[in-house]
């Protein structure tokens, strides 16, 4: 599957193929704990001033009562003057005609009325009185007599108790720093429990780890007949194959308890803390066995060790070691199944892939055309289809494509139908998913003005032509000079049926349509743009892997100078070439002269077959977007036959 591009945001415009990723939201920034505590402790001495301040203003708010003497009372009693009083033990609360209040105290010991006799009140002047005894005892007495001194008291005990707790959770914190961090998924959880009928495609990988589910549902039948079932499992396979998603299936067949946690979560900056957590999840995992350990991204943490690279912290290599030694040590795990997944087995270190630990290597290939109709027939479950939706076809257009971009495309289809305000999802939601997993969306505002119009369309009819023309490029499915993501145009070709193994030929002929859109632009224009740089940077570095590492050279021979990802073999690592200058000159000189007779082959044809150039770009600058049946009419009707199926099994 060939993208060819061009854009003027960047000075690689070409794209080749659709990057696919993900990206973690945006997380809010983590307050240091030692700020926290700070804060905590600010805001309640805060809290405490207010609270101090609002019971002194309310205690100085009060009105203070003048004070008079019994004698005084018994006389204003005798002059009729007096409304009520209120009797609190020995103090008394005394409520004038005037609504005026005054206190008094009486004598301790002595009824109030006795007193007042003794003063010369008369009964029928005291009997006008209204006089009320309050109880001075009760909650409220003491909370008024007591509060005053009780809640400072309490309040420093607080402050006490809150210090404390947060001293206590420090201390934790550093006794829990070496424990593991794995997420647990019980077998009893049935909203994450998957299996096998949810993992589609994989045929080979899910017969392999069938065993380990019999394995730990019935490890009688193997220990009976002297087995010993492999104790580690590493998944190996492209991003987005689905390499944790079978994991999670097998301990969802088998029912046991599944840790799973990363390889970076096992290093931290402290020597020691990998190797501790290494041990505490395999202790958690042999208290629960039987089990499976899953640890993702496993190349982060089991690198080739000694190679002296990162910075001279062997803290990677420590927890290597003790991951080495769980597995396969002095005490060994009969009941623990560890698995691990990596996109880089390459970098592995060898004795974590020996027999006795990661004693068995499951490939996971990207799926075939058939195992992607049944990956997109299970995430269209939960999605409402319209009648003219064939999975076949979107499936014989996504060659390549991962799981994890299938899952992406259906998701797309449907947030494509529902912004269209439509309850069911078309087979066209799913085409344009398809670019736009590949690409990215629309740029509807990046507007090319007349000129760039024009370039870009001779360009992209450039890669079309030189790939219709020649026997073993892949037939074109679309050309559009719309934008979308980081490409001004494009042109999509698609292999008839996946193939899983490229041949010199069709190395030689995806050059060629890679340099047409170049060509086409210096022929037509008599000028370059930036449009081709991404299209030059492809095609060098495919002609150089041919070079050094497919044995595609006729001069350099058999011979593998490289390795993958144009690192050197046999351990050369990062210290230089394992070839000589004078190799080295070779190489260039050969790279060169493959482009060079390509770009030969794709001018001929483009000098040849102007005439339809020029039909196919005019085509592009008035409708845009021109589709497989439209071009192949533009093609027939200049004499050119359209490549089918079996014609390019005639020429193979």
């Amino acid at each position: 599957m060939d993208i060819f591009g061009k854009s003027k945001d960047e000075k690689a415009p070409g794209v080749k193929g659709g990057g696919k990723g993900g990206k973690k939201g945006p997380q809010l920034p983590k307050v240091p704990d030692r700020q926290q505590f700070w804060a905590n402790l600010l805001s309640t001495l805060l809290i405490f001033l207010i609270l101090a301040s609002v019971y002194s203003f309310f205690i100085e708010g009060r009105e203070e009562l003048e004070e008079i003497p019994i004698s005084t009372l018994a006389l204003n009693i005798e002059e009729g003057i007096v409304e009520s009083i209120v009797v609190r033990g020995e103090e008394l609360t005394v409520t004038y005609k005037d609504e005026s209040e005054k206190k008094s105290k009486k004598e301790s010991g002595a009824a109030l009325s006795e007193t007042l006799t003794n003063y010369g009140v008369s009964k029928e002047n005291l009997s006008g009185v209204e006089v009320e005894v309050s109880n001075p005892g009760g909650f409220r007495f003491w909370l008024v007599t007591l509060g005053p001194f009780l809640i400072p008291i309490l309040f420093l005990i607080f402050i006490f108790w809150f210090l404390s707790r947060q001293v206590k959770g420090a201390g934790m914190q550093a006794f829990t720093f070496g424990q593991s961090k794995a997420r647990i998924i019980d077998p009893s959880d049935k909203n994450q429990r998957v299996t096998f009928n949810e993992v589609a495609g994989a045929k080979e990988a899910k017969e392999e780890l069938t065993e380990i589910v019999d394995f730990l549902k019935n490890p009688k039948k193997f220990l009976d007949i002297g087995a010993r079932i492999p104790k580690g499992i590493v998944l190996m396979g492209a991003p987005g194959t689905g390499k944790t998603l079978l994991a999670r299936a097998v301990a969802g067949e088998a029912g046991v308890p599944f840790f799973s946690i990363s390889g970076s979560e096992f290093v931290e900056m402290f020597v020691g803390v990998g190797a501790s957590r290494v041990r505490d999840l395999f202790k958690m995992a042999k208290k629960t066995a039987p089990s499976i350990v899953f640890v993702d991204e496993i190349d982060a943490v089991g690198r080739v060790r000694g190679t002296g690279v990162g910075g001279g912290n062997d803290e990677r290599e420590q927890t290597l070691n003790q991951i080495l030694v769980e597995m396969d040590g002095f005490e060994p795990n009969e009941k623990v199944i560890v698995m691990a997944a990596t996109n880089r087995p390459d970098v592995l270190d060898p004795a974590l892939l020996r027999p006795g630990r990661f004693d068995r290597r499951v490939t996971i290939d990207l799926p075939d055309r058939q195992d992607r109709e049944e990956i997109l027939k299970i995430h269209a479950r939960k999605k409402p289809l319209h009648d003219d939706v064939d999975l076949m076809v979107i499936a014989e257009r996504t060659p390549g494509f991962s799981g994890a971009d299938l899952q992406s495309l259906m998701n797309e289809g449907a947030i494509l139908a529902a912004r269209e305000t439509r309850k069911k999802v078309t087979q066209y939601d799913l085409i344009r998913s398809i670019e736009k997993v590949m690409l990215g969306p629309e740029r509807k505002s990046h507007v090319l003005n007349k000129k760039e119009k024009e370039i870009t369309a001779y360009h992209e009819a450039g890669h079309a032509l030189v790939s219709s023309v020649l026997p073993y490029a892949d037939p074109v499915h679309k050309i559009s000079i719309i934008s979308r993501g980081r490409a001004a145009g494009y042109t999509l070709k698609l292999p008839i049926e996946d193939r899983k193994m490229q041949s010199k030929k069709e190395f030689l002929d995806d050059i060629s349509a890679t340099l047409g859109g170049y060509i086409a632009e210096r022929m037509v224009f008599d000028d370059v743009t930036t449009g081709p740089s991404n299209d030059l940077q492809v095609i060098s570095a495919l002609a150089r892997d041919m070079v050094t590492k497919y044995g595609m050279s006729e001069k350099m021979g058999p011979v593998a100078l490289e390795g993958t990802g144009g690192r050197a073999l046999f351990g050369g690592g990062l210290e230089g070439k394992e070839y000589s200058e004078k190799v080295s000159a070779e190489i260039d000189a050969e790279v060169k002269s493959i482009v060079d007779g390509e770009y030969r082959k794709a001018e001929k044809i483009l000098k040849e077959k102007r005439e339809v150039l020029d039909a196919i770009a005019k085509k592009l600058i008035e409708v845009e977007t021109i589709e497989r049946d439209e071009f192949e009419k533009i093609l027939l009707s200049n004499g050119i036959t359209p490549k089918k199926k079996e014609d390019i099994e005639h020429s193979e």
